[in-house]
Order: C-alpha cells, then structure tokens, then sequence
C-alpha cells in the first residue's frame, strides 16, 4: 500500500516539475544572477571612479594692473532752475489781457497780464475827493483857530485896561474852551488828511497791483490764466506765471543712499546724463548735501545739489538725469579684479571623497569635524587672501586692500606687483 503511494506521488512531481533536483538548479541560478548584478555594479563604479581621476583641474587668470582708481557714487534725480518764481495775483479780478506767453523772455517789472481796474479807478476817484475834503476841512479848523484866538485876545486886552473888572471870569473861560476846540478840531483835520492820504495810496497801489509784472529776469515755464478768466484771490494768491531767473545755470537734485552719502562732499565732481542725450555727459559740482532724510517705501536719502552750467541751453527743467560722483581718485594705484578676492582654492579631501565611488561605498569616512571660525573678525576684516600660480601649484599670498570700484581693488599692501597673474576660478578639463 504505501508503494502504491508513493508512485503516484512521484509521478506528479514529475508532472508538475517541480522535483527536488529541479528545484535546486533554479535557486542556484538565482543566486548566480544576482551576484553577477553585483559585480557589474561595483565594476561599473570603479571604472567611474578611475575615470575621474583624469579630470585635470586648471585655473583660470587675471594678471594685477596699475593704473588709476576711480570711484564712484551713482545717484539719480531730476534737473530745476537755480531760482523758480510763481507769480500771481494778490487782488480779484477779470483778466482783462494778457502779454506774456511761454517760453517768452522777459524782463523786471515788465507787464504779464492786467485786471480790469474800472472799480479800482472809482475807488481812487473816490480817495482822491476825500483827500481834497480833508483839506478844506483843515483850512477850515485853521480859520476857526484864528477866530478863537482874536476874540480871547482882545478880552484879556480889555479885562487888563478894566483893571480885572470886564469881562467876567467865565467869559475869559468860555473863550480859552473855545480856542482850545478849534485848536482840536484843527489836529483832527490834519489827521483826517493823513487817514485820506493813507487811503489812497492802497486804492492806487491796487490799481498798479492790477498790471501783473515780472519781478525777475526769465523766461516763462508755464502760464495758467486766459484773457476773460476770474481771479479770485482770497486765502492764498492763485499762481498765474512760473518764471525761472536763469536757465544757464541750473541744478541738479539727485537722492543719495544712505550707505554712500558718508563719501559725498562738497566740491566733489560728477557727470551725469539724460534721455534726451543718451550719448553724451555733462560736467557738475557737488554744491549742498543736505542733512535732513527723506524716506521713501523704507529707504533712506539725502537730497543733494550740483551745479549744472547750461550755457547752450539744451537742458530743460524737469529733466530726469543720472549721475555718477567722482568720491576717490588714485593714481597709480596697484589693481586687482575682485574676483581673484572671491576665489576659494578646492578642497582636495573633499574632491577625493566626491569622486571616488568604489572607496566611499566599501571604506566609508567617519565624519570631520566642523572648522573652527576665525575670532579675529578685525584681522579678518583688513586682509585678503589671493592665489597665483607656481607651476600647477597654487601660492597664497596676503594682501591689505582699500578703494573698490565694483571690479577691481586697490592693494594697500601685499606682495602683488603690476603684471603678477591671479587665480579667479577653476577649469576642469576631461583627459
């Protein structure tokens, strides 16, 4: 019984294929695949990692220069006329005519525009009449003074001759009163014609306010009144005309930053130039730096003003200008690029860990310790460290600098001479 078992049993086996035999040529196979996937993967990152070893590194270069040193300030601003004057109107009125047009030049005291003066003139007439009234009335209180003191003569020449007597001691009274009114009345005459005087030199100075004159030398920038138009002057006077004195000489206001207006002075030069001429500069002086701030979305400037000479005229007012501002000048300076500052030799241990794959993945580094910073910040802070080349090996060389203009720097001190060549940056190049 158990034969015939087993005999069934195996012929299934056989069957399916799934005998013992079988089994173990499959597992083996398996496991060959699978170290075969190994080994090609270790020999591909060992062929990687030998070929990177025939990256050659080079650097690039940029040899020390003498020669001047310019730096500069860069400000922009907006060009206005040396002296900018409104004129307007300190009466109300109709614009009865106007003289004067843009761009016109013109001169002190000459005539812009004119008011109607019809009431302005009746109201002189009218001065003028009380005037001539106040001085009659003057002639008037003069002859009353005179009267008074006939009449209060002749009564003392009588009271003496009647030993005392006649008159009375009240009429001698009542004469003195009454002197002593005309004498009043004649000093209220008097100032009645001061009072009418006074009053028609403003009724006179009004009707000569009413011709709008020029109070400079100019020319007109802007006009903001038509013949037929109301001047209402109440609180404040309308402007009418914007003159400037001398468009020759202009200025221009540029807003400086904070972190450079340390640098700006007095005296300084510039160059600046416009849209209107994108190809050509113009001269300036620093003339004013002005200490109070001005702060805008948060930033922080300084109003300054340059001298613009303007002679030809092709200047305009309202003009947008950039400017640069000569703050240094060196001659003869020992110059450097600023990139030879920004370069950082590479680390060859760490190149070396980068590159080879193979040891990394069976001969793992413990981890290095972190640098340790610099405390001297001072020291830090003064000198610089560049790199030259002495046959493919890279040389520090400490160095002091000073004045930078953005791309090169002025060495202060340092072994570096005109002509020495710096590394800037790193070439690699595939063997």
């Amino acid at each position: 019984m158990e034969n015939t078992k087993t005999e069934p049993d195996a012929d299934i086996s056989r069957t399916l294929g799934i005998d013992k035999a079988a089994g173990r040529n499959k597992g083996f196979r398996r496991w060959f695949f699978r170290i075969g996937l190994v080994l090609l993967l270790l020999l591909a990152a060992f062929k990687w990692s030998m070929g990177s070893k025939n990256d050659a590194v080079k650097f690039k270069t940029l040899s020390a220069e003498q020669g001047t040193l310019v730096v500069t300030v860069t400000a922009t601003g907006t060009l206005q006329p040396t002296n900018q004057v409104d004129v307007g109107s300190e009466l109300s009125g109709i614009v009865r005519t106007v003289e004067a047009d843009y761009n016109d030049l013109v001169s002190v005291d000459q005539i812009l525009a004119r008011l109607d003066t019809s009431k302005l003139e009746a109201e002189v007439m009218k001065s003028e009449a009380s005037l001539v009234s106040a001085r009659a009335k003057l002639l008037q209180a003069k002859a009353t003074v005179r009267e008074t003191q006939t009449e209060l003569s002749r009564l003392r020449q009588l009271r003496k001759l009647s030993d005392n007597k006649v008159p009375s001691q009240t009429d001698m009274d009542a004469a003195e009163a009454k002197l002593e009114r005309s004498l009043a009345e004649e000093s209220m005459a008097k100032a009645q014609i001061t009072e009418a005087e006074a009053t028609l030199n403003v009724n006179q100075t009004n009707l000569e306010k009413a011709m709008i004159r020029s109070p400079v030398n100019g020319i007109i920038l802007a006009r903001s009144v038509e013949v037929g138009q109301t001047v209402a002057a109440s609180l404040q006077a309308p402007v009418l005309f914007t003159l400037a004195e001398d468009l020759a000489r202009m200025e221009l206001h540029v807003d400086v930053d904070e972190a450079d207006v340390g640098s700006v002075q007095e005296g300084q030069e510039a160059a600046f130039t416009v849209d209107a001429y994108p190809n050509r500069s113009f001269p300036a002086e620093i003339k004013q730096v002005r200490y109070g701030a001005q702060t805008t979305d948060g930033v922080v400037t300084y109003k300054t003003v340059l001298k613009v000479d303007n002679a030809d005229l092709s200047l305009r007012p309202g003009m947008t200008a950039t400017a640069e501002i000569t703050v240094k000048k060196i001659e003869n300076a020992v110059l450097i690029p600023n990139a030879a500052l920004r370069f950082v030799p590479p680390k060859k241990e760490a190149e070396k860990e980068s590159r080879n794959l193979f040891t990394a993945l069976f001969l793992p580094r413990p981890p290095r310790p972190e640098s340790k910073k610099n405390g001297d910040a001072d020291a830090k802070q003064k000198t610089e460290l560049v790199y030259t080349l002495r046959g493919s090996a890279l040389v520090p060389v400490s160095i002091k600098i000073g004045a930078s203009d953005g791309t090169v720097s002025e060495v202060i001190e340092g072994d570096v001479k005109p002509g020495m060549e710096l590394v800037t940056d790193t070439v690699t190049v595939n063997k």
